[in-house]
């Protein structure tokens, strides 16, 4: 009986295919990924921030599954599952629950008992070994996972970039000791660079915050693209990264303009307000000033000052208290590292600055109403004559030197980092690019295990706190990151270790019995040798197939068409470079196996 489907076991027929391509470009998809993997029939759109994987978008994305299984079980890694559901009083143990944001996803059931859908699993994975991990003979181990994950983003955009469900690899790894979450997390930042590299992605990695996951040290694998969401600072010439959220850099500062007797003098400024003006009323440049930013650390029951070198002090117990931040002028405040600074905080606003004495365009550090605390950037620590303002209208001081005209609380790296800052390991100018974040790896430490309350027993009998490592890899983020890195006008421009098929054959007249008859004999060739392999055996228009086959950009493209065969051949070619080939029909089949060959061995 004639398969219902259509179906051939050795190959895959377009006509049966489920692929709804489209001919112009959806109005909401500013990414190339979200625009082609749309376009060409891999996603649909459920709702914001919600999509469908459609046959040849989900081919593509068990390869990329395949890929990180083989690589993280190469390093001893044991793959489980856990469920996506975890009881919100986990949340409350590990203290996210509250302090996660609006990003977690809650639900409750019928019995009004409260669960959290999953946006990573430190609480339950803790939870687990807990209660059957306690010898210091089982470590270290390392479990890990793929499944879906939650996340009620404020803004879902750029398709898969930034979703509300997306299915993730999350690994989490358990030692005895500092020595030994370092060494896994070593393991780890090695594994993910394997993936990135048979992935087909150029992925930097870079030093980065460690966010609502925590822990001491982090690290993202950063896919170069233009249109990335992130920035990345790295240096040319000894290969330093960060994301720019948590790059520390070296920052030439000015010295700013001297006085004549080398005190502090008053400088009258009517108008001047913004850095650039002052820059530009005193003929220098902006880094040769002083940034003032009021701000407002909201205090919930008691604070500790912002990490320094100088001090840890204690301050009292306030609902909000106000803070003033010194920067070098041509720098921003990076919000990141003020929120590690100051906990949740905000600028000022015009009426709180009016309650405190603050004046907009002429703050300063000289001369603060009581009880406005002053903070500096690390930048400035060692830097005379400040251009800054008087907290006086249209008036500022040249000259102000911090220890003889003020005193500053906490020296805090807070400066955003900028191109043209000088790299921390080589002092050579650093660069700037933009990624997508595809992988991060974090040192947690005993952050979980400790507020889990989850040990084990040591050698010498001894309950100890489990040192652990989590590492993420974004599977559908994945996705659409090789999309932007491969892609040209046409379409998509799939790597042979990801691409849902590895050739595609068009017949270019199914009617005519020849053409049909020799595309399906070089599929099902190929496909007896393990070639994954899509035939075309559509009644449509060449130039629909071309255009098509272009889009969905399967690496190698076979050419089958009755002009052709009258002269024995089919045109080969290659979708990357856009390079063609006539072969003979009998040469063809092991042409393009040894051309698969060699592209899987680039």
């Amino acid at each position: 009986m004639e398969n219902h489907f259509n179906h051939d076991a050795n190959f895959t027929r377009m006509s049966s295919l489920y692929a709804p391509t489209l001919k112009e470009d959806p109005g909401d998809a500013d990414l190339a990924s979200h625009r082609l993997l749309l376009r060409a029939g891999f996603i649909r759109k459920t709702a914001a921030g919600l999509y469908s994987y459609l046959p040849l978008g989900w081919r593509s994305l068990l390869k990329i599954e395949k890929i990180v299984r083989e690589e993280m079980n190469a390093s001893g890694a044991q793959e489980m599952l856990m469920p996506i559901l975890g009881p919100a009083e986990l949340w409350e143990e590990s203290g996210r629950l509250s302090s996660y944001g609006s990003e977690l996803m809650r639900i409750s059931d019928r019995h009004d008992r409260d669960f959290v859908l999953g946006p990573t699993h430190e609480e339950i994975i803790t939870d687990l070994v807990r209660n059957e991990l306690r010898s210091y003979k089982a470590l270290p181990i390392n479990l890990y996972q793929i499944s879906d994950k939650f996340r009620d983003e404020l803004r879902p955009r750029f398709g898969l970039m930034r979703g509300r469900e997306f299915i993730m690899k999350d690994a989490y790894s358990f030692d005895v000791d500092v020595e030994g979450m370092q060494a896994s997390f070593e393991v780890m930042f090695n594994v993910y660079a394997a993936i990135n590299r048979r992935a087909g992605l150029n992925a930097l990695p870079v030093a980065a915050d460690s966010g609502q996951i925590g822990g001491a040290n982090s690290i993202e694998f950063m896919a170069l693209a233009e249109t990335g969401e992130a920035d990345i600072i790295y240096c040319p010439s000894c290969g330093y990264a960060a994301d720019i959220e948590a790059a520390t850099v070296m920052i030439e500062v000015g010295p700013g303009p001297k006085t004549q007797n080398d005190g502090m003098e008053e400088l009258a400024t009517p108008g001047v307000k913004s850095i650039k003006d002052l820059a530009k009323f005193v003929d220098g440049e902006e880094r040769d000033c002083r940034k003032a930013i009021a701000l407002i650390q909201e205090v919930s029951e008691s604070s500790e000052k912002p990490s320094s070198d100088t001090s840890d002090k204690t301050t009292p117990v306030t609902n909000e208290k106000p803070v003033v931040v010194i920067l070098p002028g041509d720098h921003e405040l990076n919000d990141i590292k003020a929120q590690n600074a100051f906990g949740s905080y905000h600028l000022m606003d015009d009426k709180e600055l009016k309650n405190y004495g603050l004046i907009q365009g002429f703050i300063g550090p000289v001369g603060l109403p009581g009880g406005v605390e002053l903070v500096a950037d690390i930048s400035l620590k060692d830097s005379f004559n400040w251009l800054i303002g008087a907290n006086k209208p249209d008036t500022h001081y040249f000259g102000a030197q911090p220890g003889r005209d003020f005193e500053v609380s906490a020296w805090v790296d807070l400066a955003e980092a900028k191109p043209g800052d000088i790299c921390p390991d080589c002092g050579k100018p650093l660069a700037e690019e933009r990624g997508v974040e595809v992988g991060q790896i974090f040192q947690l430490g005993d952050k979980y295990s400790k507020a889990l309350n989850a040990c084990f027993l040591d050698k010498d009998g001894k309950e100890k706190p489990f040192q652990m490592g989590c590492y993420g890899i974004g599977i559908t983020r994945t996705l659409a990151a090789i999309v932007e890195q491969h892609h040209d006008d046409a379409g998509i421009c799939w790597p042979i270790s990801v691409t849902p098929f590895e050739v595609h054959v068009l017949a270019l007249d199914p009617k005519q019995d020849e053409v049909i008859e020799t595309s399906s004999s070089i599929a099902r060739e190929l496909g007896e040798q393990g070639i994954e392999v899509l035939l075309d055996d559509r009644d449509e228009r060449p130039g629909v197939k071309f255009n098509e086959a272009d889009l969905m950009g399967v690496p190698v493209q076979v050419v089958v068409g009755k002009r052709g065969l009258k002269r024995g051949i089919v045109e080969i070619k290659q979708r990357e470079t856009q390079e063609k080939q006539e072969i003979s029909v009998e040469d063809s089949t092991k042409f393009i196996l040894d051309l698969v060959e060699e592209l899987k061995n680039r």
